[in-house]
């Protein structure tokens, strides 16, 4: 019984990890109506430059994370503003043809500056530390991740439904064309949501560096796990996706326990299934909220 009550524990762990993967994702779909496919290469990303700055500069772990996620808010504000901003319109298929390249792109410009070898952050003790909790011993990391992960839903929630700047988010996820005409540009909505994407992104890549090993190959996973975690949940609605992940994560961590060989394959059935039983997501399709 307890080995039941620890697998369901380390999901849910593993579950909170994922759902950060499909927040940004999440964000990006639910006001701008894409699919932003270089979504993984922005996770990865984050920890090929916590990789560069840790490698130049001795920091401590959390102002190491305060500056790359600062880092990559800039530059999602940059490949919106510079480069997606010009091709949104009717057509879907134009940013979503451009988000792949940047993908290919991405993952190529990886390769060729850190190599295909496989990376972690080193964090010290703090990666295999654990506390105690009733019967069961649980890593320190992946409870702060856990923690976390229910902060940054809490407070984007809050955000967009208690602030200016959030209540002009959700109207332009609404209506853009009648924003616009209330004197919004709409272009700096966007980049400001693409910008907090990256960053959340960011943050998930370098949680994950933290408790195993990536490549530059890495973020076409992530990717697919950030898709699978918002389509479970539910397009477009935010604390869907925080349930989608952590449904994902306890079909992982039960399936990794009944059959180790099995990778991902269970997600990825469950995905299938709930495509076609229930399409709309667990929470149906909603609205940004």
């Amino acid at each position: 019984m307890n080995i039941v009550f620890e697998t369901l524990l380390n999901g849910l762990m593993l579950g909170a990890l994922y759902a950060l993967f499909g927040l940004g994702l999440s964000l990006i779909f639910g006001v701008m109506r894409i699919a932003n496919i270089a979504h993984g290469e922005l996770v990865i990303g984050g920890a090929f430059m916590a990789f560069s700055i840790a490698g130049a500069v001795h920091l401590h772990p959390v102002v190491l994370v305060a500056i790359v996620t600062a880092l990559m808010f800039a530059v999602g504000w940059a490949i919106q503003s510079a480069l997606i901003n010009r091709v949104l319109g009717p057509d879907p298929l134009r940013p979503l043809l451009l988000t792949f390249g940047l993908s290919v792109l991405t993952q190529n410009l990886l390769v060729e500056v850190f190599g295909a070898d496989s990376r972690s952050l080193d964090v010290g003790a703090f990666k295999t530390a654990s506390v105690v909790v009733g019967q069961f011993s649980l890593g320190l990391l992946p409870l702060v991740t856990f923690g976390l992960t229910l902060a940054l839903f809490g407070l984007l929630h809050w955000s967009l439904h208690h602030s200016s700047a959030g209540r002009t988010v959700r109207a332009t996820a609404d209506d853009p064309e009648i924003v616009a005409l209330m004197g919004v540009n709409r272009r700096q909505v966007f980049a400001a949501v693409m910008a907090l994407s990256a960053a959340l992104a960011a943050l998930a890549g370098m949680l994950l560096a933290m408790r195993s090993t990536v490549t530059p190959f890495s973020g076409a996973e992530r990717l697919l796990i950030a898709f699978e975690v918002v389509v479970i949940g539910g397009l477009g609605s935010i604390w869907a996706s925080l349930a989608g992940g952590l449904v994902l994560g306890l079909v992982h961590a039960v399936s990794f326990r009944v059959d180790p060989a099995s990778g991902l394959l269970y997600g990825h059935i469950l995905l299938l299934a709930i495509l076609l039983i229930r399409p709309e997501g667990l929470a149906g399709r909603r609205r940004t909220r």
